[in-house]
Parts: C-alpha cells; sequence; structure tokens
C-alpha cells in the first residue's frame, strides 16, 4: 500500500485485487440477465458459470456445488438450519454444536432455536476441545435427528487453525455434518474440501481480495442439501433466489483464481514478514502477549495484548500512528466490544486485544514502520499520568 497510512487490516478486507476490478469493470458492461435465454442473458450465464468454476477449484470442489450468495453471512444463515434435503427427501438436524470462538455469523446459529445450540469449548490455546465435542456429541439423541457441527479453519482473530480433519473423524462417527468457515482460510491456506472431510464450505469474496458483496456456500456434493433461505425464481437450481450479481461475482472468481495460485509461497513470504513484525514488537514491550503464538496460525496474523493498554485505546492511538489495524473483527458495526474469542481461551476480555494482519500487499517498509508505531504506544502506556 502506498501513501501516508499503512492498511494493516487484511482480515476485516483485503484490498481490491487489480485483477478483480478488471473483472468487474467488464461485467459491467455487459446487458442483460442471466436468466434470459437471449444472446445477451446467455453471455452473463457463460460468465457465472465460469465463475462457479473458479470458485469451486480454490477449494478442490465440484462447480456445480458452488452456491453464489450475497456473502459469508448470507451463507452460513443458509446452510446453518434443521430442515435439510437428501434428494427430495426431508432430512432432520435437531442441534447445531458451533465452537465458543466461531463468527458472529455463526455463533447466532442461523436458523436454529437458540435452545438447540450448543457450544463446543476450546483450550486455553484457542483450539476446539476435541474432548469436549466427542462428550457433546455421545450425548447427542439421534433419533431427534442428525447433530450439526460448525467449526472455523482460521480464527479470524487469532488466525489459529483449527485441526479440522480430526474433527471431521468425530463428526462422521456419530453421523453428523460439518460445516466449516474457511473465509479466513482461502488464499491463506490450501484449500481441499474432500481431504478437510467437510460436507460445506463458506467463502467471501472481500476476503480474497474480490469486491464486497458476493460469497458462496460450497457443498461437498449435490444430493444432501439445506432448504433455501431465499425464495423466489429459483436461480441457482433452486437453493437461492434472486437476479445473480454478475458484477461481483466476476470480481470474486477473478480473486479466486489469482489467490490459488502458489498459496504456499506466497503465504511464506508473509509469514517471514509477520514473524519480524513479532520480533519487534517483544523487544519493544517483553510484556506483549500475542496470543496463539505457540500453536499453528497462518502467517498473516497477530492478536495481542498490550498490558495496561485498552484495545480502544490502542486502536486510536495507532490510527494516530497512521497505522489501519482493528480491536478483533470488524463486523459489528464499528463497535469495539469484548473479545468472546479471548473469553473462550480464558483470558479477561475486558483489556481486549488488538489484531494486525497482513497481506502479499505488504512490504517490509510497512513493517518498520508498524514496529516504530507500535513503539511509540507501548512506551506511552507507561507515561506519567497516561491512562490505562
Amino acid at each position: 500500500m502506498s501513501g501516508s497510512r499503512i492498511y494493516m487490516d487484511w482480515n476485516a478486507t483485503a484490498p481490491l485485487l487489480s485483477e478483480a476490478r478488471e473483472a468487474c469493470l467488464f461485467a459491467l458492461d455487459l446487458v442483460g440477465n442471466p436468466s434470459s435465454v437471449h444472446g445477451e442473458g446467455r453471455a452473463l450465464r457463460t460468465l457465472i458459470e465460469n465463475a462457479r468454476r473458479d470458485v469451486a477449484a480454490l477449494c478442490g470442489a465440484k462447480a456445480a456445488s458452488v452456491i453464489f450468495t450475497s456473502g459469508a453471512t448470507e451463507a452460513a444463515n443458509l446452510v446453518l438450519t434443521p430442515d435439510f434435503r437428501m434428494g427430495r427427501t426431508p432430512l432432520k438436524i435437531s442441534r447445531l454444536y458451533a465452537s465458543a470462538i466461531e463468527h458472529p455469523a455463526v455463533r447466532e446459529g442461523g436458523r436454529f432455536q437458540r435452545d438447540a445450540v450448543s457450544e463446543i469449548p476450546v483450550t486455553s490455546a484457542g483450539i476446539v476441545d476435541l474432548e469436549a465435542l466427542r462428550a457433546l456429541l455421545a450425548a447427542h439423541d439421534s433419533e431427534l435427528g442428525l447433530p450439526m457441527v460448525a467449526v472455523m479453519l482460521v480464527n479470524n482473530e487469532t488466525g489459529i487453525i483449527q485441526p479440522i480433519a480430526e474433527i471431521a473423524e468425530i463428526v462422521r462417527a456419530k453421523g453428523g455434518i460439518l460445516v466449516v468457515d474457511a473465509v479466513q482460510a482461502a488464499g491463506r491456506l490450501p484449500l481441499a474440501i474432500e481431504e478437510l472431510n467437510a460436507d460445506f464450505l463458506i467463502l467471501s469474496s472481500h476476503k480474497i481480495g474480490g469486491p464486497k458483496g458476493a460469497g458462496a456456500l460450497v457443498a461437498r456434493g449435490e444430493i444432501m442439501m439445506p432448504v433455501p433461505l431465499i425464495r423466489g425464481g429459483g436461480q441457482e437450481k433452486g437453493h437461492r433466489s434472486g437476479t445473480e450479481n454478475p458484477v461481483a461475482i466476476a470480481g470474486f472468481a477473478a480473486a479466486a483464481r489469482k489467490v490459488g495460485e502458489g498459496v504456499g509461497q506466497r503465504m511464506s513470504a508473509v509469514g517471514a514478514l509477520r514473524d519480524k513484525l513479532e520480533g519487534e514488537m517483544l523487544k519493544a514491550a517483553t510484556d506483549v502477549v500475542i496470543h496463539g503464538r505457540d500453536v499453528s496460525r497462518v502467517g498473516n496474523t497477530t492478536f495481542f495484548t498490550l498490558p495496561g493498554l485498552k484495545a480502544e485505546t490502542g486502536q486510536i492511538a495507532f490510527d494516530l500512528e497512521g497505522v489501519a489495524l482493528s480491536a478483533g473483527s470488524a463486523c459489528s458495526s464499528g463497535k469495539v466490544g469484548q473479545s468472546h474469542v479471548l473469553m473462550a481461551m480464558g483470558y479477561d476480555p475486558r483489556q481486549g486485544a488488538l489484531r494486525i494482519s497482513i497481506g502479499e500487499g505488504t512490504t517490509a517498509a510497512e513493517i518498520e514502520r508498524c514496529a516504530a508505531a507500535f513503539a511509540k504506544v507501548a512506551a506511552r502506556r507507561r507515561a506519567p499520568g497516561q491512562a490505562a
């Protein structure tokens, strides 16, 4: 990023990729409705179906299993429902088990009643407690319906990677359905729905450098599907009615193509920058707590607490230094509240934490500037008369 400010909030929204912008502009010039049978409509339909293949390729799925939505929140509300169909046969899901660190879009439980949602605890390291999950599913009454388990692959605040393959084994043993929020994993980890052994993945365009307003629910197959959330004209094979947004979908697909290339090499370089930043932070403030530092994380995220500095105060201080970062999730209408992720990990959430998230566009010079800003903010919290 250029200019006097530096953007370090990629987990909230990644900067729009030039490839995505060009794809959006191209789609803007196409006239017609993708459901129309004339030539103009067929051109838009072709664009959408090509995009479907590109998004499917990002996560090793079949194109026919991709349902485009307005974003990850809609995708979550589509799949988190007690009402499924196996072909034409109704399939009952009686309870949702969601980890304590899920994004609010999942923690709210979608279309499940609140008393039909159970929380899966996590360890102090921020990892789903596998024994607790086993116990919860062992107590599940399958005569009432199947269990659904929702666990994110990468936590949006800490960047911690969850052991999805192990979780899938536990879920499979109970005959349950596994929903994986892959929003923060896409483009940062190799994604393969079959290897993850997940039934559904949730994706978001603007987290990978595409435009806002597009997302997808990706299914492992086409037989077991949720009852539609949005009914109407029967678009997306009846799974999500409403005229598709070709502009956003085209940009989403372009971003998916771009970030799907050389994931390991790109994220290795990003991880090296993140590690350099954390090293400088530890030099400037030996008491800084970097959450999840001792477990597996994606290479772009640092979630930290500076003792004596409240998150909202720190966010403002960094902003004044020209550094855009966040206090946890940016999906609560700009509110800075207590982190449910910290609380789930057993930390006192009242002080909060700050999140730095970077990407392949981040430069070494920006890392140095961010480290310098951190040193200033850390020193000020100890100044006489400085408010905590």
